[in-house]
């Protein structure tokens, strides 16, 4: 009842808007439409504007060497590779020489300028990614990319080389996401390597790749991977619709972004899409019916949708046999102990003591003699410490970090009981926690986790085991109330499917996996064929 009337009030405060034009995307910024002109002064002029009079923007005049036009190459310096530009344009349009019976052969019908640009474009520039522009905008956002453009004098059109040298680091194992068994490398921050890697893990024509320009600004390169076979068509254009927002945004600098501007409830506290730096993990999902979205300039990557049981699953899970198996449960416990460890140690020595047996009721009473603070706040504080701890050795260099986490949690746990600060009890408690915390692979997740385990200590603090379970409810409400791209976050729980369920909380042999999720209604329901179970032969 009351929630109904906070709506109806809320409601009635809000501005009132057309309900269509509240689901309905802003219109598409066009860019101005720049034509190619013929002249050659005019089209320096327009791209001129266009890339700004900066010192890095090259305006290099050139003459070919087998005609008078004159062609103007245009590139940032720093950002092309000077090596490749010089071979494959500059010494092939300006050195041109072929030999005929002694003397220089002159190119019979070519003498207009567009059938010159043909001739180059075709037989000269030895580079297989030419692009070729009848907007001048187009042109530029290449110049800015780091490509080459050439502007040919009384031709409408504009050639675009391939010859960027984009900064990148090489590729390198992922620090965030560590296998024991399986592949190690992570993916790299150049959007053209990352694509290759997908492509090294999945060799199949039915591989996907839609790219679109994000940001104003930035114009930074997103791309969309998806099997064609395997994933349903509605998700692929309802991942494409809300990759459209990606363009009314002034810079798009890292995947955060785009994971804010595409999730379905942007104030929940649980992660809506999935992060990797692993290619076989985006590799796995994909074949899975999933999409994958990537973004140049860093190396995690999105996959959408996402259920809440995958940020309990390592890779690790699917290259051991038993591992996988055994830890799920496992992880899922150590989920619970550490959401609400504290809250339940708390709530249980301030308001039911009686559920203590007397002889620990005795150890614990014992051990928080002359603990001044009660036990929400000694709970408070050692979390709130381990906490700074942890994310100061974050910030630090590795060497320096990890010499920080443990040695002043060894120093600050020991000198707080020798002080009476805070009792021998709560530091396990707390040491406890943070190491189930640990257990849980997908470290975004575990934020949250760390976020929400203070909301449900103060709960606890306030009203007891009532107060738990009171935020437990909530949060289970709340869990299954979201969706991720239109399906449910807590299944194939709820609503239930046990054939998914069981590929899900257990990790089952590999040739018992027959089907993919049937929750994301994929086109190819079978992942393998019968009989692939192995047996000794008779």
């Amino acid at each position: 009842m009351m929630k109904n009337l906070f709506r109806s009030f809320r409601k009635a405060l809000r501005p009132q808007k057309n309900i269509e034009q509240m689901n309905q995307l802003p219109q598409k910024p066009d860019h101005p439409n720049y034509v190619v002109p013929l002249s050659l002064s005019e089209k320096t002029e327009i791209m001129g504007k266009l890339v700004g009079h900066s010192n890095d923007i090259v305006f290099r005049r050139f003459n070919l060497a087998f005609s008078d036009i004159q062609v103007i190459a245009v590139y940032a310096q720093g950002m092309a590779d000077s090596q490749a530009q010089n071979q494959t344009i500059f010494k092939s349009l300006m050195l041109y020489e072929e030999q005929v019976n002694g003397g220089k052969r002159e190119i019979t019908g070519k003498s207009t300028p567009a059938a010159i640009y043909e001739f180059a474009k075709d037989s000269l520039i030895n580079t297989g990614q030419l692009t070729e522009h009848a907007d001048i905008w187009e042109a530029a956002i290449d110049v800015l990319s780091g490509d080459t453009v050439l502007l040919f004098d009384g031709v409408n059109k504009i050639l675009s080389v391939r010859v960027r040298q984009v900064p990148q680091k090489n590729i390198e194992v992922s620090e965030r996401e560590v296998s024991i068994r399986g592949p190690q490398s992570g993916f790299s921050e150049v959007l053209e390597t990352k694509i290759a890697q997908l492509r090294n893990k999945i060799k199949h024509p039915a591989l996907k790749i839609d790219s679109i320009r994000g940001g104003v600004y930035t114009n930074t390169g997103v791309v969309m991977a998806y099997l064609q076979d395997v994933v349903n068509p509605k998700l692929v254009e309802e991942v494409r619709r809300r990759l459209e927002r990606v363009i009314h945004v002034d810079g798009i600098l890292e995947s955060g972004t785009i994971e804010e501007l595409i999730e379905d409830n942007p104030f929940s506290p649980f992660p809506q899409v999935e992060t990797t730096e692993r290619p076989d993990k985006a590799a796995a999902q994909l074949l899975s019916g999933r999409v994958v979205i990537m973004i140049d300039g860093s190396p995690n990557i999105l996959i959408v949708p996402t259920i809440f049981w995958q940020f309990i699953q390592a890779s690790d899970d699917y290259y051991q046999r038993l591992i996988g198996f055994a830890l799920r449960p496992a992880r899922v416990i150590a989920l619970l102990l550490s959401l609400f460890l504290p809250s339940f140690y708390v709530a249980l020595t301030t308001y039911h003591r009686e559920m203590i047996p007397l002889s620990l009721l005795i150890a614990v009473t014992a051990a928080r003699e002359g603990v001044p603070f009660p036990a929400f706040v000694e709970a408070f504080i050692m979390e709130g410490i381990f906490e700074f701890l942890r994310e100061a050795g974050l910030r630090l260099p590795m060497q320096i970090g990890q010499a920080l986490s443990i040695v002043g949690a060894l120093v600050l746990g020991q000198a707080a009981i020798q002080a009476n600060l805070v009792s021998p009890a709560m530091v396990i408690i707390v040491a406890t926690t943070a190491v189930m915390s640990f257990m849980i692979p997908a470290f975004h997740f575990s934020v949250s986790l760390r976020l929400l385990r203070f909301v449900v200590l103060i709960f606890a603090a306030t009203l007891g085991f009532f107060g738990m379970l009171l935020m437990a409810v909530f949060l289970l409400t709340h869990v299954v109330s979201l969706r991720s791209f239109g399906v449910p976050y807590l299944s194939p729980l709820a609503p239930l499917n046990l054939d998914d369920l069981k590929g899900v909380m257990l990790r089952l042999p590999v040739w018992s996996h027959k089907n993919r999720p049937l929750i994301l209604r994929p086109q190819d329901i079978r992942r393998r064929d019968e009989g692939l179970k192995p047996r000794p032969e008779k």
